[in-house]
C-alpha cells in the first residue's frame, strides 16, 4: 500500500481518537439515537469518532438486532416529507432546471446520508460492506429492506466504480495474506491446498489477476484465473492436472479464462467483471502479442436444475437418472450412448431458455454476452467432479472474446437478446431442430 495512504490513514484514527474524547459517550444511547445525533452533529473529529461507536455498536449485535436496526433506518431514516412536499410545490409553480435538481435531492432518503457519514470513519468502508452483505441475508422477502439495499446498491456503485479499482498480477511473491484469501475466495474450482495455489500462480503459463480498491487494500474484490495454451482445452482437467506440461510463454496462442470468482458477499450486483476481463484482455495482449484467442471454460451452473423441471426434450428423464447413477465414472458406450440428447439439451438450454426478462437463463451466458463476447462451443463430460455433475452433467462452455466484434456484439444483446454463437453451435442447433 502505497506510503501516501498510510500516511492519510494515520491522520484519520488519530482526528477520530481526538474526537473520542470531545463526545459524550451514553452507553443508555440506542443506535437510532446515536445516528439521529450524527447527522445533526457539525463537528469532523466528533462525526468521525461517533462513526466509528456505531459501527462497533452494529458489529457486537445478534441478527434479530440486525434486522431491528434496518427496519428502523427504513421507517426512521427516510425521505424528508416537509422538504420533498416543499421541493415539489416549487417546481410545479415554476418548472426549471434548477428547482429539478433540488427537487432530486429532496427525494434522498437521510439514510443515504447516514451511509455516507459512517463511511468516513476508519474501515467505514469494510464496515459498510459486510453490513450490506447482513442486509441482504436478513433482508429476503422483505420489499421495505430491498428499498434500504437500493440506498447502499447506489453508493456503493459510485464508491466502487471503475476508476477506483487497481489490477494487480497475484504471483508467488504476493503477500501470504492476499493468497490465504485466494484459496477461501475462489468459487468455481475448489483450491486444494498450497501446491494447487503455486500451479496456478507460479507457472508460467498461468496468471490470475484481481481487483482490488483502496480501501479495502488487503481483499481482493474479484480475480480470474487465466490458462496460456496452443489450443481450446477440452476439459477442465487439461487446465488443473497437477501431471500437465508447462508451456513457455512464447509457445502459447490462447487466453483461457477458466475460473472468475466475486470475493465479497456485500458487493453483490455491483459489476467488476466486465471491466476485468477487458483490462486483463488488454494486459495480456501487451505482455504476449503473440495471443491470437481469449475463450473460457466456462461452467453452465443452472443446467440440472432447471432440466429436472423443464425437460424439453425426447428421453429427458431417462438421460437425467442415466448420468445421476452413473457419477464420474462414465465408460465409453455410456458416453456414445448419452452424448446426441446431451448436446442437444444444452444447446437448447443455451440458446432457448429464457427468463421473463427475455434474457438468457443461465447466469454465466448472461454475463460473457452481455460482455460482448459469443458462445463458441460445447464441451460433454468437461467437468466430471462432483460439483460438475450436479451442477450441469459436467458439461462446460467456451465463450470467445473476439476483440473486433466485442462491442458489435455487447450492443446486440442488449439491445435485441441477440446470442451470437460459431457456425458449430448454429449447426448443432438446426440439428436439434
Amino acid at each position: 500500500m502505497p506510503n501516501w495512504m498510510n500516511i492519510i490513514e494515520d491522520l484519520v484514527d488519530r482526528v477520530t481518537d481526538i474526537g473520542s474524547t470531545m463526545i459524550s459517550s451514553n452507553s443508555e444511547q440506542t443506535l437510532e439515537e446515536k445516528c439521529t445525533r450524527l447527522l445533526k452533529n457539525s463537528g469532523e473529529a466528533t462525526s468521525l469518532a461517533l462513526s466509528r461507536e456505531i459501527l462497533d455498536d452494529y458489529k457486537g449485535l445478534e441478527d434479530d438486532d440486525k434486522l431491528a436496526f434496518f427496519q428502523t433506518l427504513f421507517s426512521q431514516f427516510g425521505v424528508d416529507e416537509t422538504s420533498l412536499d416543499e421541493a415539489i410545490t416549487n417546481w410545479k409553480l415554476k418548472p426549471s432546471e434548477h428547482l429539478a435538481r433540488r427537487l432530486h435531492f429532496a427525494t434522498e432518503p437521510k439514510s443515504q446520508d447516514l451511509i455516507r457519514q459512517l463511511n468516513r470513519a476508519p474501515g467505514g468502508t469494510a464496515s459498510l460492506v459486510r453490513m450490506r452483505h447482513d442486509l441482504l441475508r436478513l433482508g429476503k422477502g422483505s420489499s421495505e429492506l430491498k428499498s434500504l439495499d437500493s440506498d447502499l446498491s447506489h453508493l456503493f456503485s459510485s464508491w466502487f466504480n471503475r476508476g477506483f479499482l487497481r489490477l494487480e498480477v497475484i504471483n508467488w511473491s504476493t503477500s501470504a495474506q492476499i493468497l490465504e484469501k485466494i484459496i477461501a475466495y475462489e468459487a468455481v474450482h475448489e483450491i486444494q491446498g498450497w501446491d494447487d495455489l503455486r500451479r496456478r500462480v507460479a507457472e508460467k503459463d498461468r496468471r490470475l489477476y484481481a481487483f482490488f480498491h483502496a480501501s479495502l487494500p488487503f481483499e481482493p474484490l474479484i480475480f480470474v484465473e487465466v490458462a496460456l495454451t496452443q489450443e481450446t482445452p477440452r476439459t477442465i482437467d487439461d487446465i488443473l492436472a497437477a501431471d500437465r506440461e508447462t508451456l513457455e510463454p512464447h509457445e502459447v496462442s490462447t487466453a483461457v479464462f477458466y475460473s472468475i470468482s466475486n470475493c465479497q458477499a456485500g458487493l453483490r450486483g455491483i459489476s467488476f467483471g466486465n471491466f476485468l476481463i477487458k483490462q486483463v484482455v488488454e494486459e495480456l495482449k501487451r505482455e504476449l502479442p503473440n495471443l491470437k484467442r481469449f475463450i473460457t471454460m466456462s461452467p453452465v451452473p443452472g443446467l440440472r436444475k432447471w432440466s429436472e423441471s423443464h425437460l424439453p426434450l425426447d428421453n429427458e428423464q431417462l438421460l437425467c437418472e442415466a448420468i445421476a447413477q452413473q457419477g464420474e465414472l462414465l465408460s465409453k458406450e455410456f458416453v456414445e450412448q448419452y452424448s446426441p440428447e446431451l448436446n442437444r439439451l444444452a444447446t437448447h438450454y443455451l440458446l432457448e431458455a429464457k427468463r421473463s426478462d427475455g434474457g438468457p437463463v443461465d447466469p454465466v451466458s448472461r454475463f460473457h454476452l452481455g460482455n460482448g463476447a459469443h458462445l463458441e462451443r460445447i464441451h460433454l463430460w468437461a467437468n466430471r467432479s462432483q460439483r460438475g455433475m450436479s451442477d450441469s452433467y459436467g458439461i462446460m462452455v467456451n465463450y470467445e472474446y473476439d476483440l473486433p466484434s466485442i462491442e458489435r456484439n455487447h450492443e446486440s444483446f442488449l439491445s435485441d437478446g441477440t446470442i451470437k454463437t460459431s457456425a458449430q453451435i448454429k449447426k448443432l442447433h438446426r440439428k436439434k431442430a
